[in-house]
């Protein structure tokens, strides 16, 4: 979801548009090592009330150069007949198969012979210069700089180096559905239909992937998963009566008192590139792109 962002200055705003920039050029990039790969164009956002359309309608106004649309609800019932108020529709946004995404990369990684370390790393520790990674299984190593990327994970691996960041764990749960009747080949469909915050995906004839970053916490409270299910009783019979196949959950790292994502250099060579909650997958490209410029203009790392 980048042009559909509400917002239309400061960082977020920019780090979207750039991400959004970059990834037609990326997937290029990684077909080589996965031809399956792709992106995955539209996305619909169903109107929560009327006002809600209203300010659809201001926003496909002013970015329909970046194909935003508002859509009236009799355009939009045959394909999501709860939608009483109208929807918006971005050509541009979507999704990617975040499964291909991560074997593409691993494999781009592997060309470049860039080398894995497969165990935890515990602690950083200053050399001057440099930073020293000690891992749980033994691993010591010294590097002229640190990216860190860890997630939930980050903030114990730089409060001991006296920089406080403090991350919250937020639960993303998600269904795989077999759907006995309603669509079956998703004629009509985007590549993505969000709905009060449910994100819904066609995967496969009378398939649908259901998803939702739905509480905060490491734990389910009472009956996530039906709720997903019902969508606060606005789903359609037919997702109503889909049969659940596969369910999965995770955590999703959201920065404490302070903007997604952390992007800071923290001290020279101690990068943090963590803390993207719910925009890991799009902001990839900017992400990288800012560590990259970052390291380019220094020779010492930022």
């Amino acid at each position: 979801m980048g042009h559909v962002f509400r917002r239309t200055s400061g960082r977020g705003w920019r780090l979207r548009q750039r991400s959004m920039a970059l990834w037609p050029q990326w997937i290029a990039d990684l077909q080589r090592f996965e031809p399956a790969l792709s992106l995955n164009r539209s996305l619909i956002q169903i109107a929560e009330d009327a006002s809600a359309f209203e300010r659809m309608r201001t926003l496909a106004s002013d970015r329909s150069h970046l194909g935003i649309q508002a859509i009236p609800p009799g355009d939009i019932e045959t394909i999501w007949p709860t939608a009483q108020f109208g929807a918006l529709r971005s050509k541009n946004d979507g999704r990617i198969n975040p499964v291909l995404l991560q074997k593409a990369l691993r494999l781009a990684l592997a060309s470049s012979s860039v080398e894995l370390v497969p165990e935890p790393i515990n602690a950083l520790t200053r050399k001057n210069p440099g930073w020293q990674l000690n891992g749980s299984g033994g691993h010591k190593s010294v590097h002229d700089a640190v990216v860190i990327c860890a997630a939930l994970a980050s903030p114990a691996l730089i409060e001991p180096l006296g920089h406080s960041r403090p991350i919250s764990p937020v639960l993303g749960q998600a269904l795989a559905l077999q759907c006995a009747d309603g669509p079956s080949n998703w004629q009509g469909w985007p590549s993505v239909l969000v709905d009060q915050g449910f994100n819904l995906i066609p995967n496969g004839p009378k398939r649908l992937l259901l998803g939702a970053t739905v509480e905060p916490g490491d734990s389910a409270a009472h009956s996530p998963l039906e709720l997903m299910r019902s969508l606060n009783d606005r789903a359609p019979t037919w997702l109503k009566n889909a049969e659940p196949i596969d369910q999965w959950s995770g955590l999703r790292a959201r920065p404490v008192d302070r903007p997604a994502p952390l992007l800071e250099a923290l001290e020279p060579g101690l990068i943090l590139a963590s803390g993207h909650y719910r925009n890991g997958v799009l902001l990839a490209p900017a992400t990288a792109e800012w560590i990259a410029n970052g390291f380019a203009n220094d020779a010492n790392g930022f």
